[in-house]
């Protein structure tokens, strides 16, 4: 079982340290991101993963949570401290938590 949290919960963990990684698409990210997270689309995060924290909970996000799922999985493998976010940014809309566009302006989810 991978190790899961809510959005309110990444957003808690983000608010005390934790790492939010969001594993969408470029344009995904563009239109809507939590503020402050790290965007590696998923198909690069093996070649930045010497960039990644070692020391820190990464909190994976993707737009459902099955892409952010696999990276989960993956980081785990390699001895990250990762947790998959569950229903992606799709939940974390509606819970209407606060996310930015590219230009700092309210998100949408692409």
């Amino acid at each position: 079982m991978l190790p899961v949290c809510s959005p309110t919960e990444a957003l808690a963990a983000q608010h005390d340290g934790a790492l939010l990684l969001d594993v969408r698409e470029y344009e995904e990210w563009m239109a809507g991101h939590v503020e402050g997270a790290l965007h590696v689309p998923m198909q690069q995060v093996p070649g930045h993963s010497a960039d990644l924290p070692r020391d820190q909970r990464i909190i994976c996000i993707c737009r459902s949570g099955n892409r952010s799922g696999q990276v989960t999985a993956w980081l785990l493998q390699q001895g990250f401290d990762a947790t998959n976010m569950t229903g992606g940014m799709q939940a974390w809309r509606a819970d209407e938590l606060p996310f930015v566009n590219a230009n700092g302006n309210p998100g949408v989810v692409a």
